[in-house]
């Protein structure tokens, strides 16, 4: 079962190592990945690839994982907000959404993005 609607299209983000997916609704963005299958560090890398392109903007970022990436929230101050939601089958949900009035510079480059 894939958690990514079937009108959303492939596209490409710089340093991603799993595909993403953009769907543009009501005037809004939304950016899709799925890492649930993959190891350590590319839920990590995949997740930073995808917040340097929202943030800033009034974009999401959805990325679908089997569980939350505890690591990653630590690392995002108080530029990024985000959701999470249980999909009830081992998997997780976690919604980003970039905070346009944060003052804080989360460096998103400091990964293994390129």
């Amino acid at each position: 079962m894939s958690y990514i609607p079937t009108e959303a299209s492939k596209i490409e983000v710089a340093g991603a190592t799993v595909d993403f997916y953009k769907l543009e609704k009501d005037g809004e963005s939304t950016y899709y990945f799925d890492t649930s299958k993959c190891g350590p560090p590319d839920p990590m890398v995949n997740a930073m690839c995808g917040l340097k392109v929202i943030k800033g903007t009034n974009d999401k970022l959805v990325m679908i994982n089997h569980k939350a990436p505890g690591g990653l929230f630590a690392k995002l101050e108080e530029d990024i907000s985000y959701e999470t939601d249980d999909l009830g089958n081992g998997l997780v949900k976690i919604t980003f959404s970039s905070n346009n009035a944060s003052s804080a510079n989360t460096d998103f480059d400091q990964t293994a993005c390129h």
